[in-house]
């Protein structure tokens, strides 16, 4: 797929909803921590930064994707939000992050694992830049069964998108993970203190504090 064309698709589609979910979910995890100095990994069109800031006005964010088409959408979105000035956007690497080793309190995350082959490397990233205790929290797609239920989720919450976006969300589905396999991956990275847990049809949600607090 053509890259500004599937970040446009992904700027103009509605995630409000799911979005919303992930952000709520984000703030009550993260209720004691009125201040902090936050990190966004895959950012995409940066909806779920200007929620995050609406949620939690004293943080400050990096928001991260590896995508120069995706940032212009972000860059407008924090933009018309008014975050600025709160919210830095960079064209970077989640498994190579140009940030400073322990110095992140909160690592969230919305979608960015099926993305990626090599997870011990994003899992080891996530580990350097985030201080002892920091607060994680991935939400990601769930493998579902087989091709034929993939297709199902794909019907039922995507079917009124785009062709292009439901082909690529039926591709998501059958490259996400399951729960025993990311239980695997934070294992071998020691991030076993962190839980796993499908919440959705489709979703897998990964959080708690980094070790070492």
């Amino acid at each position: 797929m053509d890259e500004t064309e599937e970040a446009h698709a992904y700027a103009i589609a509605d995630f409000a909803g799911v979005n919303a979910a992930f952000v709520e979910r984000l703030r009550e995890l993260s209720e004691d921590i009125p201040a902090a100095a936050a990190l966004d990994l895959g950012t995409g069109p940066a909806d779920i930064p200007v929620r995050v800031a609406q949620a939690k006005p004293g943080w400050r964010m990096w928001a991260i994707d590896a995508s120069w088409a995706m940032l212009v959408h972000a860059r407008g979105a924090c933009a018309k939000a008014g975050i600025e000035n709160t919210t830095g956007l960079l064209l970077a690497d989640a498994k190579r992050l140009p940030i400073h080793s322990h110095s992140v309190d909160v690592v969230f995350s919305n979608s960015i694992l099926h993305h990626i082959n090599d997870t011990d490397l994003l899992w080891d990233e996530i580990n350097r830049v985030a201080k002892p205790g920091a607060l994680v929290f991935l939400r990601d797609l769930a493998r579902p069964g087989s091709a034929a239920d993939a297709l199902d989720i794909v019907r039922k919450h995507a079917g009124d998108e785009s062709k292009l976006l439901r082909e690529e969300y039926y591709r998501s589905l059958l490259s996400a993970y399951t729960v025993d396999e990311v239980l695997q991956q934070l294992d071998r990275a020691g991030l076993d203190t962190l839980e796993v847990k499908q919440v959705t049809d489709r979703h897998l949600d990964i959080w708690g504090a980094v070790p070492g607090a």
